[in-house]
C-alpha cells in the first residue's frame, strides 16, 4: 500500500477515520461480550450507512443472534442486513476490485498500489460473503445452496487468497491498522481452509472442479495465529476454534477435537469476561467433552443466570442441559429441558417433540407423565411439525418423522430407545466414554432394552431394532475397553444388513465405527478399507450428509498419520 505526496493528507484522513470506526466496533464487541446486548448494537446502528466495520460488526451481531434462534424472521433480517453491510463496504472499494479482475479474466491490479481504506475495504466486503456462507451452510447441512451461490463464495475466496499473498509480498506496506487488516486475513484463510477440509469427498470434488481446495492444518494454523494477534477480528478467530474444537469435531467429525486448545484459548477470556454469556456457555461445553456432567450443568446454569437480554442463550444452554441429563439417565429432567425448547424456540419443533416423546418412552412404567403428555401422541404429531429453512429441511427433522411413522398405525411398533439412537445422531457416546460410570449405565440401559425386544412379539422391524441395539452397544463396549466385544456387535450389523427394512443408515455407520476402533488399534489399512467402503457402497440413507462428513474426518485421521503416529505438516493452500 502506498502514500503518495499529492494525496498524503487525504489518506491520512482516511486511515484516522479507519481508526476511530475501529476502536468504536471494538468498544461495541467489548459491550457484546459483556451481555450488554442492546447497548453494543445501539452504538453502532447509526453509522452502518457510514462505516464499512460499524455496518459489518452490527450485521455480525444479528447473524449470531439468528444463528442461535433459527427463528425464520431472525435469519431473513441478518441476511438482509449483512447484504446491506455488504453495499455499504462496496462504497470503500476501489472500483476494480480484486475478484472482480479474476472473475472476468483481466489481469490483477496490483494490490499494493490500494490505500489502506481500500483494502480495509476488500477485507471486509470478503467477510460479508463469508459471513452469508455460513448462514447458508448452517441452514442446508448438503450444502447445494452453498454451491449454486457458488460465484459469490468464490469472491470472497478469491480476495482472501490475493490479500494473503499481498501480506506474504516483500513490497507490502503495512497501514496504521496493519494488525486488524491481517487479522482478518488470517479469519477469511483459516475459516475457508478448515470448512473445505471437512467436506465429504463428493462435496470437495465438485468445489475443487472451480477452485477451492483447504488444509485442515493451515486452517487451524491461521486461526491460531489470529486468535493470539490484538485485533478486530481475534475474538471471531477464537470463537470459530472453540467451535471448531467443541462442536464440529463431534456434530461432523468423530469426537476427536482439541480438548486443551479450547481450554487455553478460553481462559484469557474467561478471567476478563467472568459473566460473559458465550464464554460460560463454552466453558459448559468443553467439561461436557471432557466428561465432566455435574460441572457442566452448573456451567450451564450459570450462563442462563448471566443474563436476561438475550434469551437465546438460554435456548443453546437447555439444549446442552437435555443433552447432559440424558447421558446421566434421568429422563425426566431431559424431558424438561426438550419441553421448554419445544414452547420457547424455533430451531425444529419437530426434533423437540421427538425428543419429548423419546424421553417419555424411556420412563418406568410407574413414572408420572408431566402434563398429561403421551409418547405415542407425541410422536403422531411431530410429521405435522415439519419446517422449511430455505426451502430445505433439516436432515435431523427428516430423521425424526421418518421414525415417527411407526407410530402411526392404530397398533405402533414402538422404537425401542429413541432417545439414544439420537444421541448417536449428535454422537454423544464419544462424550460418555470419557465417563466409565456413564458408559456403564448407558450399557446396562440398552442391554434391559434388548431383553425386552427379545421378550415383545416379533415384528417385520425386528432386525432394524436388533441392529440398532448392536450399534450403540458396540460403542458402550469401545469405549469401556471391550475391544473384542465391540467388534463383534459392529461386524454384526454389515453380516445382517440384508435383514434390515428400513433403518439403512445403521450399515455403513457400523462400517465407520469399526474402521475407527481399527484405526484407533493400528489397524489402519483395515480402517481406511472399510471407510472406503462405507463411502463409496452406500446412498440415500438417513443422514448420509453427515456420516459422509464423519468419514472424511475418519479419512483425514487416517491420513495425517503415518503408521509411526507422526503428524504432517501444515501447508498452504489458499
Amino acid at each position: 500500500m502506498t502514500m503518495s505526496k499529492d494525496n498524503g493528507d487525504f489518506l491520512e484522513g482516511s486511515a484516522s477515520d479507519l481508526n476511530v470506526a475501529l476502536d468504536e466496533c471494538m468498544t461495541a464487541v467489548d459491550l457484546f461480550l459483556s451481555n450488554k446486548f442492546p447497548e453494543a448494537l445501539a452504538s453502532l446502528q447509526a453509522k452502518t450507512k457510514d462505516s464499512m466495520y460499524h455496518a459489518l460488526t452490527y450485521a455480525t451481531i444479528l447473524e449470531m443472534q439468528a444463528m442461535m434462534t433459527f427463528d425464520a424472521q431472525d435469519m431473513l433480517n441478518a441476511g438482509n442486513t449483512m447484504k446491506e453491510a455488504q453495499a455499504t463496504c462496496q462504497k470503500f472499494r476501489k472500483k476494480s476490485t480484486v475478484a472482480d479482475s479474476f472473475n472476468n479474466l483481466v489481469h490483477r491490479q496490483n494490490l499494493e498500489h490500494f490505500t489502506e481504506e481500500e483494502i480495509h475495504a476488500e477485507i471486509c466486503y470478503a467477510e460479508c460473503l463469508l459471513q452469508r456462507a455460513a448462514l447458508t451452510f448452517l441452514q442446508d447441512e448438503n450444502m447445494v445452496s452453498f454451491i449454486k451461490g457458488g460465484i459469490k463464495v468464490r469472491n470472497s475466496y478469491q480476495t482472501y487468497r490475493e490479500l494473503d499473498s499481498l501480506i506474504q509480498s516483500p513490497n507490502y506496506a503495512k497501514g496504521k491498522n496493519y494488525l486488524h487488516f491481517e487479522g482478518g486475513v488470517k479469519l477469511g484463510v483459516g475459516a475457508f481452509n478448515l470448512t473445505l477440509s471437512m467436506f465429504p469427498t463428493r462435496i470437495l470434488r465438485l468445489l475443487e472442479f472451480v477452485g477451492f481446495s483447504g488444509s485442515k492444518e493451515y486452517g487451524l494454523l491461521q486461526l491460531q495465529e489470529g486468535a493470539l494477534m490484538y485485533s478486530f477480528r481475534s475474538v471471531l478467530c477464537t470463537m470459530l476454534l472453540l467451535c471448531y474444537h467443541t462442536f464440529m469435531t463431534f456434530v461432523l467429525g468423530t469426537g476427536k477435537g482439541n480438548v486443551e486448545e479450547a481450554e487455553r484459548l478460553l481462559k484469557p477470556y474467561l478471567a476478563r469476561y467472568p459473566k460473559g454469556a458465550i464464554f460460560l456457555f463454552f466453558a459448559g461445553r468443553i467439561e461436557t467433552i471432557k466428561g465432566n456432567i455435574d460441572t457442566a450443568v452448573s456451567r450451564f446454569e450459570e450462563c442462563c443466570e448471566a443474563q436476561q437480554h438475550w434469551k437465546q442463550f438460554h435456548h443453546m444452554c437447555y439444549w446442552e442441559l437435555m443433552w447432559c441429563f440424558t447421558y446421566k439417565r434421568q429422563w425426566k429432567m431431559a424431558y424438561f429441558y426438550a419441553d421448554l425448547l419445544s414452547k420457547e424456540n424455533n430451531w425444529s419443533k419437530v426434533t423437540y417433540i421427538y425428543m419429548k416423546a423419546a424421553y417419555l418412552s424411556m420412563f418406568g412404567r410407574d413414572d408420572h407423565r408431566p402434563f398429561g403428555d403421551n409418547e405415542v401422541e407425541l410422536f403422531r404429531t411431530v410429521p405435522s411439525l415439519k419446517l422449511k429453512i430455505a426451502g430445505k429441511s433439516l436432515p435431523t427433522e427428516k430423521f425424526a418423522i421418518r421414525k415417527s411413522r411407526r407410530y402411526l398405525p392404530s397398533n405402533p411398533i414402538p422404537l425401542p430407545v429413541p432417545a439414544l439412537e439420537m444421541m448417536y445422531i449428535w454422537n454423544g457416546y464419544a462424550v460418555i466414554g470419557k465417563c466409565p460410570d456413564l458408559t456403564e449405565g448407558m450399557l446396562q440401559t440398552l442391554t434391559e432394552a434388548e431383553a425386552a425386544l427379545e421378550r415383545s412379539t416379533a415384528t417385520e422391524l425386528l432386525a432394524d431394532d436388533q441392529c440398532l441395539l448392536k450399534l450403540l452397544k458396540g460403542l458402550c463396549l469401545k469405549h469401556l475397553g471391550k475391544i473384542s466385544e465391540a467388534e463383534d456387535y459392529f461386524t454384526y450389523i454389515h453380516l445382517n444388513e440384508r435383514k434390515i427394512k428400513y433403518d439403512h443408515y445403521l450399515i455403513p455407520n457400523a462400517l465407520l465405527e469399526l474402521a475407527v476402533l481399527y484405526m484407533d488399534h493400528g489397524r489402519r489399512e483395515e480402517g481406511v478399507k472399510l471407510l472406503e467402503r462405507a463411502k463409496q457402497n452406500y446412498k440415500n440413507y438417513s443422514m448420509e450428509t453427515r456420516t459422509h462428513f464423519r468419514i472424511q474426518a475418519a479419512l483425514h485421521q487416517a491420513k495425517s498419520v503415518s503408521e509411526n503416529g507422526v503428524h504432517s505438516g501444515a501447508s498452504a493452500v489458499l
